[in-house]
């Protein structure tokens, strides 16, 4: 790995927020331990965990997003606006006991040494795949009432447009989950066109067939 990470995060769990690296994500934090969390972190290192609770909400998935804090803002309400942008992923070994509000773990990057690499290289050799893909994607977000500005979309670079698809799909949290533990971006792309397909061809989308 390039870079050290650090090895104890605070985490941050979001029933339905998955989160992968070279992406954004806004927060609105106004309960109070996710408040401590936020001004402990900016004052600390910046980095904090983001990952999906389960159905009992202190459950918790194995595997989540670090992301580092790139826009702080305090509100006179008492509210904190920031902004994350997604660094690598992680694999929970254990939670770490503490006086805080919040929950911290040991967690581990070795599996997700390529998040910090380019993955583009395999990506740009598939450029029939690739077409396929976003053609596929593209029917699959008009079918579901989603609009995109694929203009500016495209500004974003591949690993971008795939990572940021992954997380705005309209599909379910468990597919999702699987996504953000897909080791390789071609094969995350992989595996999410296999999602959209199974929707497209597989289930009758709002009572209505693809032409």
């Amino acid at each position: 790995m390039k870079k050290k990470f650090p090895d104890t995060i605070p985490i941050f769990p979001l029933s339905g927020v998955i989160y992968f690296p070279k992406t954004n994500l806004p927060l609105n934090i106004f309960e109070k331990r996710y408040l401590d969390l936020v001004n402990d972190t900016y004052k600390k290192d910046k980095f904090m965990g983001m990952i999906q609770s389960k159905k009992n909400v202190n459950d918790l998935y194995e595997v989540g997003c670090l992301g580092k804090i790139s826009d702080f803002v305090k509100n006179k309400d008492g509210r904190i606006l920031i902004n994350l942008t997604g660094v690598i992923r992680f694999k929970i070994i254990k939670e770490v006991e503490n006086s805080k509000l919040y929950r911290e773990f040991k967690v581990e990057y070795n599996k997700f040494d390529n998040d910090i690499d380019n993955g583009l290289e395999s990506l740009e050799k598939n450029k029939t795949e690739l077409d396929s893909f976003f053609e596929k994607v593209k029917i699959f977000f008009k079918k579901n009432g989603l609009l995109l500005n694929w203009k500016e979309f495209e500004k974003l670079n591949l690993e971008q447009q795939i990572n940021t698809l992954a997380m705005i799909s309209p599909i379910s949290n468990e597919e999702k989950q699987k996504l953000l533990e897909t080791v390789g971006i071609n094969e995350i792309r992989k595996t999410l066109s296999k999602i959209i397909e199974f929707y497209i061809y597989n289930k009758n989308l709002n009572n209505t067939t693809i032409q």
